[in-house]
């Protein structure tokens, strides 16, 4: 390696922070509500962070599920207390944070709200890293001054080589995104391996590199450090109360290890403990209340050995003990990659993970491979959720679909315009114009919240048990 490329990789590293959004959905199933986070805003506003990742994801649906609370007012809230910093999202391409696909006209309507209501950089990804599924994120969130970065679904398997990775970071560059961002959903991403990938990634393109790992199989402190010497430019971390586990690497550990080095992060180390002060007291509640549980604080070597997500193995264990079968795990596991290469090779992030895991269930239960398949894994063979990176095999796609033609065209396309129609579903319950695509993504819970909203404005005293059966007056 010349001196050059050695020079090129020394830099201070940029951090985000993701204790408002992936920190809380990983370890406390995204129930964090907004009266925690924001008296602690205006502090982590003079932190320095590159962004802080407070939106998108799983939290929409909890906000308006369990927390009954207006998912657009959580983020004009946060937005009004960060005036310094960034805020960012994750959003999951044409899927948007539903779980099905969406005409393009809802998609642009989304992106564009999201920004006016405060959003600065959306984090755009599709499960089968399909980027004809991103493009209409990409291009709304560009034609609304908003920063577009793609994030890569990271998996290996045979078809992921460096070549792959190379590629699709030209193609992403040549799309208008901002950065990219390498998204390890599963903690599979070990440390050399973090190392080459950033190398080939910089050496295909200009474009900023962030790593996004969980701490599954316990690697991704090592992980970051890698990637920082190869030249990543920033790292998603959370603060101590919420980091390790199925979150992400430790804030102050992070800026600790590259402390008076070429990576130095530049932040205060007492600063970040008043971040982490306020929030212990917090962690402690959840742990004690029990919706903090101590299964997700530690490692999961099994994602190493099997290269399952610790969401996805806990679906299928629940699965088998459903059907009485919890002593099958061991053939699950071992049918699982079987499955997945021959549906094409997915990575395995939602809803990917949740088809390949469920048809490697049935496979083995059913004692005949692919004599029944989900109404999911039928449409991942058809192509309604893009083109997997390897073609499915025609035999298999046979025992799925038989004679049903898949559609070879982007997904959406198919799809006619959809905002009129649920402006017209939503009209009674719309106080905002944004309520039109809290209903779009989830209709019957935002119904739902709708009803609860009304009631609180009403003044009706609503017990626990009204809100939980959902007793709103007509």
């Amino acid at each position: 390696m010349s001196d050059n490329t050695v020079n090129k990789t020394l830099k201070p590293v940029k951090i985000n922070e993701t204790v408002l959004r992936d920190a809380h959905q990983s370890l406390i199933a995204t129930r964090m509500p907004t009266e925690i986070m924001l008296p602690i805003v205006d502090k982590m506003d003079k932190i320095g962070y590159n962004a802080i990742e407070c939106w998108g994801g799983a939290t929409f649906d909890a906000c308006l599920r369990f927390l009954k609370e207006d998912p657009w007012d959580r983020l004009r809230k946060l937005r009004a207390g960060f005036k310094n910093t960034k805020l960012q999202m994750l959003l999951r391409g044409q899927n948007l944070l539903g779980y099905s696909h969406y005409s393009d006209d809802v998609v642009e309507y989304f992106v564009q709200k999201s920004i006016a209501n405060g959003i600065d950089i959306i984090r755009i990804f599709d499960c089968l890293n399909d980027l004809r599924n991103l493009d209409t994120s990409v291009r709304a969130t560009k034609k609304e001054g908003g920063h577009a970065q793609i994030a890569l679904s990271y998996t290996i398997g045979s078809a992921y080589d460096e070549n792959y990775w190379m590629n699709i970071a030209k193609e992403i560059e040549n799309m208008g995104a901002d950065s990219i961002c390498i998204k390890d959903m599963a903690g599979l991403l070990v440390p050399y391996e973090a190392e080459k990938l950033v190398r080939a990634l910089k050496s295909a393109t200009n474009l900023p590199i962030d790593l996004h790992t969980h701490y599954t199989s316990g690697c991704a402190s090592m992980t970051c450090m890698k990637a920082a010497e190869a030249g990543v430019d920033i790292i998603d971390c959370a603060i101590s109360p919420f980091a390790l586990g199925t979150s992400q690497p430790a804030t102050e550990v992070m800026v600790g290890a590259f402390q008076g080095t070429p990576y130095d992060t530049g932040l205060d180390q007492a600063a970040l403990k008043e971040i982490a002060d306020y929030f212990t007291p917090y962690r402690e509640e959840c742990l004690e209340n029990g919706l903090l549980s101590t299964k997700v604080l530690g490692v999961n070597i099994r994602t190493l050995l099997y290269q399952v997500p610790g969401g996805m193995l806990s679906n299928m264990v629940s699965q088998l003990a459903e059907q009485g079968a919890g002593d099958r795990l061991t053939e699950v596991l071992e049918e699982v990659p079987r499955v997945r290469e021959e549906l094409g090779q997915p990575p395995l992030v939602t809803p990917s993970s949740q088809i390949v895991g469920t048809q490697a269930v049935m496979n083995v239960l059913m004692g005949e491979r692919y004599k029944v398949s989900s109404a999911q894994t039928k449409d991942l063979v058809s192509g309604r959720y893009g083109r997997t990176t390897l073609p499915i095999s025609e035999e298999i796609r046979k025992k799925i679909i038989g004679d049903e033609k898949p559609i070879t065209c982007r997904p959406a396309d198919l799809i006619p315009p959809q905002l009129p129609k649920f402006e017209e579903e939503c009209a009674q319950w719309k106080q905002q114009e944004e309520d039109v695509l809290s209903y779009a993504l989830f209709p019957q819970v935002a119904v739902d919240f709708f009803k609860y909203r009304l009631a609180q404005q009403s003044g009706v005293d609503l017990t626990k048990a009204d809100v939980k059966n959902g007793a709103y007056p007509a």
